[in-house]
């Protein structure tokens, strides 16, 4: 029997996982979003779940540590990964989406769901401790919500800089110069790859380590802390020569047919580009393309002129600049159970970036265990973990109390991190051979999910798990 309604506070990744795993449970569910009443300093529209930096879900193999997370989520009928996968546009062995459909879709099945009622205003407090509320409200949490979860939590928050990257128009590059290939050979021809020589490519450093950058605005003034994995493209040239084509530049695994033959060694060195710049397809048509790898601080202008020195941007124009943002998140081991529970207040959970979780698959899984357990308070029964040898179980202890009491590590600051191998629990036996390491993996979160699932199925009255999407 339901007895209360859930306040789920966001309508990004998180948030709409929630609501929609809620929902399905047969809870009413009240969904806030601010947008577009009020913006953030990173979105450009008021659809839920606006994919504001790349528009990559990461890769699709199970034998990835994302692409284990993404088959988790299927499992369990996850609304944001089954309208990536419905919504994907070619990207090698990765799911990348047409953002504007993958948010379209997202923001029409939520509000055509008759036990989710959408309200548009800002949540400017934490609503009472008689409702059960999920915060996903994510890293660009507005300023007057922020300070009440600080003077909530007591602790001040934690914060990293995140960037976006460029967008631009396909039509306007130049596909003499640049040429279809995938990392590998892996999946499709799925990017646009602009080979550099050595000059160009000094030259471009040179002129990007020399690059006006964009005034931080509300920001604090310090020494920036970037999030290692989103580094703007001008850090990543300041480490070195050769950091950037050893990185988002690196030519390795590309090569393109009209170099001659691959496998003549003495070909591929004398015509291997010295690094190579790749653009991604942000729809189907390849009408926008994104610049991978080049989130970015510079300056509007200073993007303009110095991406067109890559050979075949030259006439490139920009549908969107890129941009840098302040994340905020969560000192959350001090704070959250591994049921995504706040210890202090059992009918408030958290999820989703703001928890220190990396990545859209990842904020996902947080919404998904968020609206689970949140479902579950409202018809009075108790909050499930998920089990440690899954990736969505293993993610979550990172973040949670349990994080502390498995690795006794309270004195190390806590950062954000992504879904990685290196969280789940060691294999009975080693394995050496890393392909056969990350099947046995991928096998045991299987059998571990199904023995959950079914136990999870008899918490509820009706499987809502295994409701479809039209």
């Amino acid at each position: 029997m339901v007895e209360k309604e859930v306040i789920v506070i966001g309508a990004g990744l998180a948030g709409s996982e929630a609501a929609w795993q809620v929902a399905n449970s047969g809870v009413p569910v009240k969904l806030v979003e601010m947008r577009p009443l009020k913006s953030t300093p990173a979105h450009h529209t008021g659809e839920f779940g606006e994919l504001v930096c790349s528009n990559s879900f990461g890769a699709l193999s199970s034998d990835r540590a994302a692409g284990l997370l993404q088959k988790e989520l299927r499992f369990f009928n996850s609304l944001i990964v089954q309208t990536a996968d419905k919504f994907a546009v070619p990207a090698g062995g990765a799911l990348a989406v047409d953002r504007s459909q993958f948010s379209n879709a997202l923001t029409e099945t939520l509000s055509n769901h008759p036990l989710i009622e959408i309200k548009r205003f800002e949540q400017l407090d934490l609503p009472n401790k008689e409702n059960i509320t999920i915060l996903a409200t994510g890293p660009l949490t507005a300023d007057a919500l922020a300070n009440k979860i600080k003077l909530f939590t007591g602790i001040g928050d934690c914060h990293f800089f995140d960037a976006a990257s460029p967008i631009i128009y396909g039509d306007t590059v130049d596909r003499g110069i640049l040429f279809k290939a995938s990392r590998y050979d892996k999946g499709d021809p799925a990017y646009l790859n602009c080979p550099m020589n050595k000059n160009d490519y000094i030259h471009f450093r040179d002129e990007l380590l020399a690059g006006e950058q964009a005034n931080l605005k509300d920001f604090e003034k310090e020494s920036a802390n970037f999030f290692e994995a989103c580094l703007p493209i001008e850090e990543i040239a300041r480490r070195g020569v050769d950091t950037m084509r050893y990185g988002p530049l690196k030519s390795i695994g590309l090569w393109n047919p009209k170099w001659g033959d691959l496998y003549d060694r003495e070909n591929r060195l004398k015509n291997r580009p010295h690094a190579i710049v790749q653009l991604r397809m942000e729809d189907l048509e390849g009408k926008l393309l994104n610049m991978v790898g080049f989130q970015t601080n510079l300056k509007w202008s200073e993007q303009k002129r110095i991406f067109r020195m890559i050979p075949g941007l030259e006439k490139a124009e920009f549908v969107r600049f890129g941009v840098m943002h302040r994340n905020t998140f969560l000192e959350s081991p001090k704070l959250l159970l591994p049921t995504l529970q706040f210890m202090k207040r059992e009918n408030l959970l958290a999820a989703g970036e703001i928890t220190g979780t990396e990545g859209y698959a990842a904020a996902a899984a947080g919404g998904l265990l968020a609206g689970i357990n949140a479902s579950l308070l409202a018809m009075s029964k108790k909050p499930v973990t998920f089990p440690d040898e899954s990736m969505i179980g293993s993610l979550i202890n990172f973040i949670s109390n349990r994080n502390q009491i498995l690795s006794n590590q309270k004195k190390n600051k806590f950062q954000p991190m992504p879904a990685s191998f290196g969280l789940v629990p060691e294999l009975p036996k080693k394995i050496k051979d890393k392909k056969l390491r990350y099947k046995a993996y991928q096998e045991r979160s299987t059998e571990a999910l199904k023995v959950f699932k079914k136990i999870l199925d008899s918490c509820y009255e009706k499987d809502h798990l295994l409701i479809k999407i039209n």
